[in-house]
């Protein structure tokens, strides 16, 4: 799993309205406390519109010690203990029913408020709102109209969706973006001397871990928040006040009013609400998603393993910003989903960001591809696919470069320092060049192809570019075609780059149960339902431990690889993993998939799935 400590702190998120992948998700970038841990974070980047990291976090802190005057002087409560929370949410608007009509040879679209003329033929359809409120492109299937929405720019995801008939000449859907919203916790606990002690808590991108509060003090209707700074324990990070119920801060560019949130007991802060409840296994429900679903003991698993295991995490504490955060739990044994559960607010229905494990996306759909007859090849030459004719003067490193280079990581590129010209967060950042394909072929090379592994997350994006140009078929509309459709996946979210590309790079959004599809599927030897989505070679051969990535973990193609012991042997699992805690794991000796997904972004717990859970807990139940 891996993504570089330097790239895994990228966790400042820009202000809004311009606020773009990895504000959502966060970039990476080595902090210090990060230096102990002893492999690289899973998690790209994905920023767009201001992406960032330097600008963005000199423009939050500004915000953050912007200072808010009280409308009113009032005294403040005698206590504010307890939990307090705040949320923010940016869009994007353009959402609901799409109907688009045929009008003699042309096309109307009607969505959102707007109705307008759209381009196409008898086949295809395409039209863009105006002030960049997002766009769609379809193409007619049958009695069908399939196709992706894409966002605005400053929020740029690709979701699926399709049109039925719905009358004569006219077709219906639902536009349904990801939602870009920020939440705060702040739980408070009084101290003698009247301050109280807190963190601030964000589950969707961890952005407590870079505003370091751990004090609240509170004079009549002024509030001011301090924590460690530099070597200033007690620095002032946000001043505000308190007015009627209400904390009002600026954090993180915007102001964010905390209300107490009194009903602890349903509280997403924590992972089954306050105090705990008491865990009782049930079934996963059987959905039409191509999930075969089972008990435990069908199976072969330990169902009071895993019941002991579940309330651990229920009764996990809340107490720290590094506490683990787990926000979902899948396991399926012998192709039977068997346990299926959700923590801190999330559930099946709610797509969960997957950062770097979205390589393995790449994988799975090059893999697809070639099953398909698109001709690429491991062997294919990268500079003579992306540019045509090569330039005289080209590397000849760069000349011996393929694809098998690219998703091995040993392409070469001098992306492993923070500051170098490969590295994931100087090319988004960078307004130069916005085509991430073109600025990835002009980094210059650091090693021969073949000869160093290094995690670089412009390698598998670049694959991807290579795949669409060949294919001559966008990334969204190829992975819908040949991999989503045939195994059922409908609800998720493309992360682009600024020319609408899929980004290879990471930060797909994903239902657990699809994504975990994709470790299903290296089980099967790249078969779902018993139809063949890559070839059998391909699966095994991109689980494989090829390449040593640090000492206890391998790398194949774009799957991570590790060795587990197991009741007096050795099991090997593949996975794609991603910073903050996703895990998406095939272990094929134990018919074994396990899926968790988590929001420890940028911290040390981002490993604690699969270095602890995994062994501790979900082997030992396994027969």
């Amino acid at each position: 799993m891996v993504d570089d400590q330097r790239t895994a702190a990228r966790q400042s998120a820009p202000p809004p309205p311009r606020w773009t992948e990895e504000a959502r998700i966060g970039t990476e970038r080595k902090f210090p406390s990060l230096s102990t841990a002893t492999e690289p974070f899973c998690g790209s980047l994905r920023p767009r519109g201001m992406r960032r990291t330097a600008a963005i976090i000199l423009a939050a802190a500004a915000a953050l010690l912007l200072e808010i005057p009280s409308s009113k002087a009032q005294s403040s409560p005698t206590d504010l203990s307890g939990l307090w929370a705040a949320k923010v949410r940016y869009g994007p608007d353009a959402r609901g029913p799409l109907i688009v009509l045929r009008n003699g040879r042309g096309w109307i679209a009607d969505v959102a408020g707007f109705r307008l003329a759209a381009r196409g033929d008898n086949n295809s359809i395409s039209f863009e709102l105006p002030d960049d409120k997002g766009h769609f492109r379809g193409r007619r299937n049958g009695r069908e109209i399939v196709g992706h929405w894409f966002g605005p720019k400053s929020w740029a995801y690709a979701t699926p969706m399709t049109l039925r008939p719905d009358g004569v000449n006219r077709w219906r859907g639902e536009v349904s973006p990801l939602d870009n919203t920020f939440t705060f916790y702040m739980p408070m606990t009084r101290r003698p001397d009247g301050t109280y002690a807190t963190y601030l808590r964000n589950p969707e991108r961890n952005q407590g871990r870079f505003i370091p509060v751990s004090s609240v003090r509170v004079n009549g209707d002024a509030v001011e928040l301090s924590g460690r700074r530099g070597n200033d324990a007690n620095a002032v990070i946000a001043r505000g006040f308190y007015d009627d119920g209400t904390i009002r801060v600026p954090l993180r560019g915007a102001t964010f009013d905390f209300t107490k949130v009194d009903n602890q007991s349903s509280s997403a802060f924590y992972p089954r609400g306050k105090p705990p409840q008491r865990y009782s296994y049930a079934k996963p429900l059987e959905l039409d998603d191509g999930w075969p679903v089972a008990a435990p003991e069908d199976v072969g698993i330990s169902r009071d393993g895993i019941e002991k295991f579940v309330q651990m995490l229920i009764d996990m504490s809340m107490d720290s910003i590094t506490t683990s955060q787990i926000h979902s739990l899948l396991i399926a044994r012998r192709g039977k989903l068997v346990v299926e559960e959700y923590f801190h607010g999330y559930d099946r229905f709610t797509p969960h960001d997957t950062r770097s494990a979205a390589k393995s996306w790449v994988a799975v759909l090059l893999g697809a591809a070639i099953h398909a007859g698109v001709r690429i090849r491991t062997t294919t030459p990268v500079y003579q696919t992306m540019l045509g004719s090569l330039p005289p003067d080209l590397d000849p490193r760069k000349r011996a470069m393929t694809l098998e280079h690219l998703i091995s990581m040993t392409a070469g590129y001098n992306c492993a320092a923070d500051d170098a010209p490969g590295n994931e967060d100087v090319m988004q950042e960078q307004r130069e060049e916005p085509d991430w394909y073109r600025y990835t072929l002009n980094v210059p090379m650091l090693t021969a192809p073949g000869d160093t592994i290094v995690y670089c997350s412009i390698e598998p994006n670049l694959a991807g570019g290579m795949l669409q140009k060949i294919a001559g078929e966008p990334l969204p509309e190829m992975f819908y075609r040949l991999v989503a459709k045939p195994m059922q996946m409908n609800d998720y979210h493309l992360f682009l780059s600024p020319t609408g590309d899929a980004y290879g790079g990471g930060g797909h959004h994903f239902l657990p149960r699809d994504f975990m599809k994709l470790a299903q599927l290296m089980l099967n030897q790249g078969k779902w339902a018993g139809r063949q989505i890559t070839s059998s070679e391909w699966a095994v051969k991109s689980g494989s431990a090829l390449r040593n990535l640090t000492r206890t973990q391998q790398y194949g193609w774009l799957w991570n690889s590790v060795e587990y012991s197991h009741r007096g042997r050795k099991v090997r699992a593949l996975f794609a993993g991603g910073n903050g805690g996703q895990i998406f794991m095939a272990i094929p000796d134990l018919e074994l998939a396990i899926a968790f997904t988590g929001g420890n972004y940028a911290q040390a717990a981002t490993f604690t799935a699969q270095r602890e859970f995994v062994p501790r807990y979900i082997l030992p139940a396994i027969d």
